[in-house]
């Protein structure tokens, strides 16, 4: 699907988007993965529209307290 130069920039957007997401919050790191791989799968990898991107997938992210 992609090669390794774009899997690693998804994985450092995903990175910086959940540095204070705990490692063991993996719904929300979940959520915010699918947000941008959804995007990136659609053609954009422009590195600031894919964090724009996780970062509002981030601010509504499902919890069981909403």
């Amino acid at each position: 699907m992609f090669d390794s130069e774009s899997t690693a920039l998804l994985q450092a957007v995903l990175n910086e988007v959940c540095k204070d997401v705990s490692l063991h919050e993996a719904g929300a790191r979940t959520h915010v993965a699918s947000k941008v791989l959804e995007v990136a799968t659609g053609g954009k990898t422009c590195v600031d529209a894919l964090k724009q991107v996780g970062r509002t997938a981030l601010i509504s992210t499902p919890t069981m307290w909403r």
